[in-house]
């Protein structure tokens, strides 16, 4: 009883929330995107062919149009423009007020320098997913909860959350012993590779080590810019991936405490280095500015979306791209975090964006009969 009364607990808190409706809205011509008729799709081909790997199998609609697909696997502009315009419905994106702006940040693969075994230098573990970290799907007993989870731990007979950010650093770390991928030697680049969700470890041999996703402690996502904010650290305009980590390199001490003041902890796991990217949430690799994270709730996984956005410095961005991950800062109907991909130029693009912009998601249309594209 005492286990079905914590786990009662921790459902309404969940089944409390407010249903959300989907923000897909009214269907908008292919002519009226703006942008569309400068885009390159064949350039998006391997992203949908990636997507169709996992949707065929989810959605009956995806079938036979991604049955169609891989009849071309290298079309030309035409064809693949063709394809999207025939085989695709284009539909606005409403927020929560009715109109259609939203933010579009960006993330990125970063790189960290570690070491297999611990030292000295080296003395901040990745860590795997803990074996006493329970999951469970709450889609199986209440359908209207899919793609809802709640994690925890077992405490004697009870069921409580697991441990925080804050408890992982205060002590509780001893429960995750023997959990260590690797060690790294910087407790901010850590902070950082856990937010990205995905990454490289360069090795004192020049090897390199790739990590991914492999699960969350359960604990919300809470956003240390905006911690920093209501410090006085910086201002609401300052707050980007760069001032936060040069502050947070700045003020060592206080940063332990910025740090935990996100709960939210992420494991890793070591992933296929032969793959074209990290796997995102849709379990399909991630290709640099052809994949977005969205929130579920609103834009279903694997969709096409046409993103309408600007970069930092005002240029125009708008491209094909698909919905293969979500992320714990990624809430709302016009929400989406572009996927910028591994390098320099990569975390430059990425730590800088914070623009408005519109979403457009991509619905299967209905087929005519006897067209083949």
């Amino acid at each position: 009883m005492l286990f079905l009364g914590a786990w009662s607990l921790l459902l309404a808190s969940c089944i409390g929330l407010p249903a959300r409706a989907p923000g897909v809205g009214a269907p908008v011509a292919w002519d009226a995107l703006p942008g569309w008729v400068e885009e390159r799709p064949a350039a998006a081909w391997p992203a949908l062919l990636h997507t169709c790997k996992r949707m065929s199998a989810r959605d009956p609609r995806w079938k036979e149009l991604c049955v169609d697909a891989a009849l071309f696997p290298d079309p030309d502009e035409n064809t693949a423009r063709a394809f999207f315009e025939t085989r695709f419905q284009p539909r606005a994106v409403r927020n929560d007020s009715g109109g259609h702006d939203g933010l579009v940040t960006g993330y990125y693969e970063p790189l960290l320098e570690g070491s297999r075994a611990p030292s000295e230098r080296f003395r901040y573990p990745i860590y795997q997913r803990p074996d006493d970290l329970l999951v469970v799907d709450l889609g199986e007993l209440y359908p209207e909860l899919k793609d809802r989870r709640l994690r925890g731990r077992v405490e004697g007979r009870r069921v409580v959350p697991y441990f925080s950010r804050a408890e992982i650093a205060n002590g509780a770390a001893k429960r995750l012993a023997g959990r260590e991928l690797v060690w790294v030697d910087d407790a901010v680049a850590l902070f950082f590779l856990q937010i990205q969700g995905s990454g490289r470890v360069q090795l004192p041999d020049g090897s390199t080590l790739y990590v991914g996703y492999a699960d969350q402690n359960g604990h919300p996502y809470q956003a240390i810019g905006k911690k920093l904010i209501e410090l006085g650290a910086l201002k609401p305009e300052e707050v980007n991936l760069e001032s936060i980590r040069d502050w947070l390199k700045a003020h060592p001490v206080e940063a332990r405490d910025v740090l935990n003041s996100n709960p939210s902890y992420v494991f890793f796991v070591l992933r296929d280095p032969t793959l074209p990217g990290p796997l995102g949430s849709l379990q399909a690799p991630l290709l640099p500015e052809r994949a977005v994270a969205v929130d579920p709730a609103y834009i279903p996984l694997g969709a096409p979306v046409w993103l309408d956005t600007a970069l930092s410095d005002g240029t125009s961005y708008r491209r094909l791209m698909f919905a293969q991950d979500t992320g714990g800062a990624i809430k709302g109907p016009v929400r989406a975090d572009v996927f910028f991909g591994f390098g320099a130029e990569a975390e430059r693009l990425a730590g800088a964006m914070k623009s408005r912009g519109r979403l457009y998601v991509l619905t299967p249309a209905a087929r005519l009969d006897g067209a083949r594209n």
